[in-house]
């Protein structure tokens, strides 16, 4: 149960988001939306460009604004954060920074993660690393068959806080456990937890992690950022190397040092060139408004509405992906049977329930097959029963006939989730 102190500080929130007028906004599993705050700040940074061209040094004062938000986001320290495009390249920042030899693995759980989690490790065959791969059981990503899998060769064991569909929980704790005990690099792709569920890198042993900022941050495409532990972002080799990850004190952007050259301390020797400072401005404001409700406060919330959502989905008859909602829920539901479609359901009942919640104003995605909903603490218990509503009436009118295969969409371009 919220406090009423709790309740006052999320209901307040909702109406900084203009989105909410117009949707019942149930896909920040998709992307997030932005603030009247966060609006204000992304003009004000153009009007700046605009009018005066720009001050490169409150430029840079506002990167390391936001480098500072995004660590106590997380919990991690300042120089353990880089900046990035997406998760993309911050998984393959990972990915390239170890001197791979044959006989060392990684292991993952395909089925599971996201291709731009996948593909990385593919790459990295060519230098003789060898992708383990473990498979699904009942949706989640088997923590204790992962460990199984572990050996001397072991470098790397890469997962997803929440997976984008079926959207449970992983056991990121435990995992992090065993692999810190092992000496293998967590790696976490956490587009899917980070501002929106509470994240404490040390408290979960993670030794990797990387985040967009278009999802729960509430932010734009083209930024991210990854944390890398000290420990281990030193014993590793960024693939690309810029002056901004080349430490020479407090000299110019532009100086040039010797043929000889120290990498910055920690995660900054991943950072390349000139950042994205329009989408810096945006985040930074975001941060500070989820830092004033705490993600602590945003976790509670979000997982109370998606317990109440799956329940309702049940008792209406709907199958929820997991079943009644319990840990592994945490602010994703998923409804229907997991499938290789990104864009529609082989379920034609569950495609024209989509097709009825969109007419009525739901923001949604089918990710796998699966209707996703998915909670940020701009929503409500309104949005909730709002929802259960719309599926009651599509059941009531009889549109629920019996499957006959599944509608043929158009084939669409795949979209990128970081």
């Amino acid at each position: 149960m919220k406090r009423p102190q709790e309740a006052d500080a999320i209901g307040a929130a909702r109406a900084n988001y203009p989105a909410l007028e117009r949707w019942i906004y149930l896909d920040v599993a998709g992307r997030g939306v932005l603030s009247r705050a966060a609006r204000a700040a992304l003009d004000a940074h153009l009007d700046e460009r605009m009018l005066n061209g720009a001050d490169k040094q409150k430029f840079f004062e506002l990167i390391e604004n936001t480098r500072a938000g995004f660590a106590r986001m997380i919990g991690a320290d300042t120089d353990e954060v880089a900046f990035t495009k997406n998760i993309s390249e911050g998984l393959n920042m990972i990915a390239t920074g170890f001197h791979w030899r044959r006989g060392e693995n990684v292991i993952l759980c395909p089925e599971l993660e996201h291709p731009n989690n996948i593909y990385p490790w593919l790459n990295m065959r060519r230098y003789g690393l060898e992708v383990r791969t473990v498979a699904p059981r009942a949706g989640h990503i088997p923590v204790n068959e992962i460990a199984a899998r572990i050996d001397g060769g072991t470098r790397v064991v890469t997962v997803s806080t929440i997976t984008f569909a079926p959207g449970f929980r992983t056991d990121v704790d435990t995992l992090g456990k065993i692999c810190r005990a092992r000496g293998v690099l967590l790696l976490v792709d956490a587009a899917q937890s980070v501002g929106v569920l509470h994240t404490d890198v040390g408290r979960s042993k993670i030794d990797a992690l990387a985040v967009s900022t278009a999802k729960g941050l509430l932010g734009l495409y083209g930024m991210g950022f990854l944390y890398c532990r000290r420990d281990w972002a030193e014993r590793l080799e960024p693939a690309y190397l810029a002056r901004f990850g080349v430490d020479l004190g407090g000299a110019h952007e532009a100086t040039m040092g010797g043929d000889e050259y120290r990498l910055m301390p920690g995660a900054r020797r991943f950072d390349l060139g000139n950042y994205n400072f329009a989408a810096a401005a945006t985040v930074e404001a975001s941060m500070r408004e989820l830092a004033a409700v705490g993600t602590e406060r945003i976790e509670r919330h979000v997982v109370g509405l998606a317990h109440a959502l799956a329940r309702g989905c049940l008792d209406l008859g709907l199958p929820v992906a997991g079943g009644a909602p319990g840990p592994h829920l945490a602010h994703i539901v998923t409804v229907g049977e997991m499938s290789a479609s990104h864009y529609g359901s082989e379920d034609e009942r569950i495609n024209r329930l989509h097709d009825h919640l969109v007419a009525n104003r739901v923001k949604l995605s089918i990710r796998r097959g699966m209707m996703r909903f998915a909670f940020h603490l701009y929503n409500n218990r309104d949005d909730v029963e709002r929802v259960l509503d719309l599926c009651r009436d599509f059941l009531a009118r009889g549109r629920a006939k019996p499957s006959r295969g599944g509608r043929k969409r158009p084939a669409l371009s795949v979209e990128r989730e970081d």
